[in-house]
């Protein structure tokens, strides 16, 4: 062990002042904090978005707010109006009665879709490898055909003289089917075009949770049945809080697709008969591209876009609150 030892100060004199310890050098910090970076990496992502979407909804709301017509779209003019796009469509019984068919429509969809999507999951988690195999190549195949060539099988499956259906249920003795026509009534029409878009749309939100099932882990399973747990009690102690944020999402993306669908409608019957089969997209072409009242298509199409926005801030709220409740 090493010992110091003092020097001895005479008497009379003033002892040294002890050394002073060295600071350490501050290092230099860039002109950007570590919570900006991550905003700044963001931001081209955030500027283009602004550019693509935001300008355009901009001239969407300021379109609704002129009359713009064939005439003074032809002429090159600007003539406001102000809000009486949106008090005339707002005073329009048949705009309300089509939002109805519309919200109706888009509910009875959405439900069925992930009903049927939920038993595709649970279907193909429970399968052998072989038969899952195929069910997952049927499904692709389903997902990847064309909307028109889709709808065209559609059209001659349900066909009142040639359709396949008819025949088949008239060779299992229901007789009342020869002739009937699928498409006399808008409720009848819708129920096919829901059918046509249901195939299509099952298999994306049956992956989707498929994929959620895989996240399980299979001790959970194993505990359950240990504790005695019916198939029931199973599913929603293990597998519903595992799937449901993975629901959530697929919920809120299945009601923006089938609020706004408009591929199928008008292929099918284009609004028919008698508007019966009408939703907002095609009321909105209607009113727009074949009325030539583009500044009341717009007035549409803004308050559509409202309710998309408030679905939306919905679902964000959601979100961050399944965010908090894991954090917590």
């Amino acid at each position: 062990m090493t010992s110091t030892k003092e020097a001895p100060v005479p008497a009379g004199a003033t002892p040294p002042a002890p050394a002073r310890a060295e600071r350490p050098v501050a290092r230099r910090r860039g002109r950007f904090g570590p919570k900006t970076v991550p905003y700044l990496l963001i931001l081209p992502a955030l500027i283009a978005i602004l550019v693509l979407l935001g300008w355009p909804t901009l001239q969407l709301f300021a379109i609704s707010l002129r009359k713009l017509d064939l005439g003074e779209l032809v002429r090159g003019q600007m003539v406001w109006i102000g809000f009486d796009n949106f008090t005339t469509t707002l005073t329009d019984p048949e705009f309300w009665e089509v939002t109805v068919r519309t919200l109706v429509f888009t509910a009875a969809l959405v439900i069925a879709t992930l009903l049927a999507a939920l038993f595709v999951a649970l279907l193909m988690r429970h399968l052998g490898p072989v038969v899952r195999i195929i069910l997952q190549v049927t499904l692709v195949l389903a997902w990847a055909v064309p909307v028109i060539a889709t709808t065209t099988v559609f059209q001659w499956i349900f066909d009142q003289q040639y359709g396949i259906l008819n025949k088949t249920l008239d060779k299992l003795g229901f007789d009342g089917f020869i002739g009937y026509s699928w498409f006399s009534t808008g409720t009848s029409t819708l129920t096919v075009i829901g059918l046509l878009i249901l195939w299509q749309a099952v298999p994306f939100v049956a992956f989707t949770l498929y994929a959620g099932l895989l996240g399980v882990p299979q001790e959970q399973y194993e505990a359950a049945s240990m504790d005695g747990a019916s198939p029931w009690q199973t599913f929603w102690a293990v597998t519903w809080p595992s799937i449901r944020p993975i629901l959530t999402m697929v919920t809120f993306l299945s009601v923006l697709w089938d609020f706004k669908v408009f591929g199928q409608v008008w292929a099918v019957r284009q609004g028919g008969p008698d508007g019966g089969s009408t939703t907002l997209p095609i009321y909105l072409y209607l009113k727009g591209v074949a009325g030539s009242h583009f500044g009341a298509a717009a007035a549409i199409a803004a308050l559509m876009l409202l309710v998309l926005v408030a679905l939306t801030a919905r679902y964000i709220q959601l979100l961050v609150r399944t965010k908090e409740a894991d954090i917590s």
